[in-house]
């Protein structure tokens, strides 16, 4: 088991470890906003119990779901915390941004999807120009809820804990220190599924050093390629992460050359095996959405981070490698 820490990150804190949501008060404080789901609300009761409202959060873009939530929840909240995956912790840092500067987001995650470690998120839909992302002050992660998920749901996510880590360490924005987290987390991710069952307290710790890799450095053409077909194939993003991967490595290889971190394609492979995305098609997504998805792909700035800059043509031939 992974011993646990406080992690005191400029403006934020991290606690890590197994009880720590339930010894979260001192962080946390008491009548927050709380964004959570039906599935996640029983495993933090504590963090329940402490809020002042609570907002169950349904499927949807998060741009959408945050702009209707601005209309439900107080305009002078001072903290909201998110109890939930990706789409519900960058939801929760939509709506403190579209709240204002004096607004606070916080987050206890139960995925490893790691958008409780990044400023990167979606605005609300009809934000005033000039609204600033917003980064959570306070994460809680504990093993016991943020790697809770199924076996081959939980693989999926490492999978996008691995496309943080592989990407991080190599787009224009990467140094000595990300690089070595980054490492640290493909290890960590590596060692995890080397037993029979997966060493959760080992993916959790993974997830929070792949998350704050690709905080310091941002993302490039994998995260592009993912999160452009969870929007046109209507699938997942931890599968579309796991399908994708493969692929994807090779053409940031192509461009990083020696700077890839070893390792990092075989288990990619093995990661999609155990979470049955192989193949995009084999998660519901048709042919015909591939043209749309690379055209939309092609137009996002965040190719630059990974130059040189993918085009259109590399874009599909992509997809249609992973389909």
């Amino acid at each position: 088991m992974t011993a646990p820490f406080t992690w005191r990150d400029g403006e934020r804190t991290i606690r890590f470890g197994r009880g720590a949501a339930a010894r979260s008060g001192d962080l946390l404080g008491e009548g927050y906003v709380l964004l959570a789901t039906p599935r996640t609300r029983p495993m933090a009761p504590e963090v329940v119990a402490a809020a002042g409202s609570v907002h169950d959060v349904p499927g949807g873009y998060v741009e959408e779901l945050a702009a209707g939530l601005l209309g439900e929840v107080p305009g002078d909240a001072a903290l909201v915390v998110a109890l939930g995956g990706g789409r519900v912790v960058d939801t929760a840092k939509a709506v403190a941004a579209g709240l204002g500067g004096a607004t606070r987001a916080a987050a206890v995650p139960t995925t490893l999807s790691a958008a409780e470690m990044t400023r990167i998120h979606r605005l609300p839909r009809g934000a005033p120009a000039g609204t600033a992302p917003v980064r959570p002050g306070v994460v809680v992660n504990d093993p016991e809820l943020s790697a809770s998920q199924p076996d081959d749901e939980l693989a999926a996510s490492a999978a996008n804990a691995l496309g943080h880590a592989a990407e991080g360490a190599v787009t224009d924005r990467a140094s000595p220190v990300p690089r070595m987290a980054a490492a640290e987390a493909v290890r960590l991710l590596r060692d995890a599924f080397a037993a029979d069952a997966p060493d959760r307290d080992a993916l959790a710790l993974a997830a929070v050093l792949s998350g704050w890799t690709i905080d310091s450095t941002h993302y490039g053409l994998h995260h592009v390629v993912s999160q452009t077909m969870v929007r046109a194939g209507g699938i997942w993003h931890g599968h579309a992460n796991a399908a994708l991967l493969p692929h994807s490595l090779r053409a940031l290889a192509a461009r990083a050359g020696d700077r890839m971190l070893d390792g990092v394609e075989p288990l990619a492979r093995d990661l999609a095996a155990r979470a049955g995305a192989e193949r995009l098609r084999d998660l519901g997504v048709a042919r015909d959405v591939l043209a749309g998805a690379a055209e939309a792909a092609a137009a996002r700035d965040d190719l630059d981070r990974t130059p040189p800059r993918a085009a259109r043509d590399e874009l599909l031939e992509l997809y249609e490698a992973a389909w």
